[in-house]
């Protein structure tokens, strides 16, 4: 059947968390030593992970983990303390982090991001971004103008659906007016995005590395289903 939609994930497939040099330059560990280079980048990995728990945590954390992308206020609880036990002991250093983790002008896109987004609007097609979030994100896509090659945002804190749940994948597709059979999923985790086909759809899986490292997955994986 002819893909008549895409669904983009957010995180690590069209956007990326990166850091700039001054976010952790004052960050200071338990021993009070500024964080090396690679406790910072495994710092940034467990504030994006899209799945797997990154940390052991308490009953109360583990239940604020496994719904953090349903509720905001738990997933505000559950990422300072993920902080905190990464070696982030000052609270207003961990405030100061997180923040720039819900802040949608804080992520990098992917170099071909735009030209994916605007190749797929321009063919006709419909563009659906599918993410599992606890803030929106439309920002990052209409600071750039962006948002115009959009057609649905489906975000999983506003329809309370979390991936690989069937129901936000379902939701997603019925927002954009096709079959599940004739839709896209592309996403950076096998897992969360992967869980698109038993639903139906198509999925291209994209590797989340940095963006300097990867300047054209999202048009490749467009291009292996015919869709550019």
């Amino acid at each position: 059947m002819a893909i008549n939609a895409v669904l983009f994930d957010f995180s690590g497939t069209l956007f990326r968390l990166e850091q700039d040099a001054s976010w952790l330059a004052d960050v200071r560990g338990n021993d009070g030593a500024v964080l090396d280079l690679e406790a910072q980048t495994e710092l940034m990995r467990r504030m994006t992970a899209p799945v797997g728990q990154v940390v052991d945590l308490d009953e109360e954390h583990r239940h604020a983990w496994q719904n953090r992308d349903r509720d905001p206020a738990l997933h505000r609880k559950v990422y300072l303390e993920v902080l905190r036990r990464s070696g982030v002991p000052r609270q207003d250093q961990a405030e100061a982090l997180y923040q720039r983790l819900i802040t949608p002008g804080e992520w990098t896109p992917y170099p071909d991001t735009e030209a994916a987004l605007k190749g797929v609007s321009r063919t006709g097609r419909k563009v659906g971004v599918l993410s599992n979030i606890a803030f929106d994100i439309r920002p990052a896509f209409a600071q750039r103008g962006w948002d115009s090659y959009v057609t649905e945002f489906t975000l999983s804190f506003e329809v309370g659906a979390v991936k690989p749940e069937l129901e936000i994948f379902r939701n997603a597709v019925e927002r954009l007016g096709v079959r599940a059979a004739e839709t896209l999923m592309i996403g950076d985790s096998e897992e969360a995005d992967g869980g698109a086909r038993a639903l139906g759809c198509e999925f291209a899986l994209v590797d989340p590395t940095p963006t300097v490292t990867r300047p054209d997955a999202l048009l490749g994986a467009l291009r292996a289903h015919g869709l550019l």
